[in-house]
């Protein structure tokens, strides 16, 4: 082998240039494994709700139409 910066080294024998290696051909890649996929289930609300999503209104004896308590007089 040659250095190529020193010029004074020399060939050693038994190390001449190898042939060039082909390539080995290239094979496709295995198919992957496919993950079952899971049920979705639908969870159920703690409360009934109307066809947007919110809960339906219900009139509450102790609230008046605003949402405040309602003071009752004993």
């Amino acid at each position: 082998m040659r250095d190529k910066k020193d010029n004074a080294t020399f060939d050693l024998p038994g190390f001449t240039p190898a042939a060039p290696m082909e390539p080995e051909p290239k094979r496709p890649p295995p198919p992957r494994a496919r993950r079952a996929a899971l049920k979705q289930v639908q969870l159920e609300l703690l409360e009934a709700t109307d066809t947007s999503g919110l809960p339906v209104w219900q009139r509450d004896e102790a609230l008046d139409l605003t949402g405040l308590p309602v003071w009752r007089k004993d």
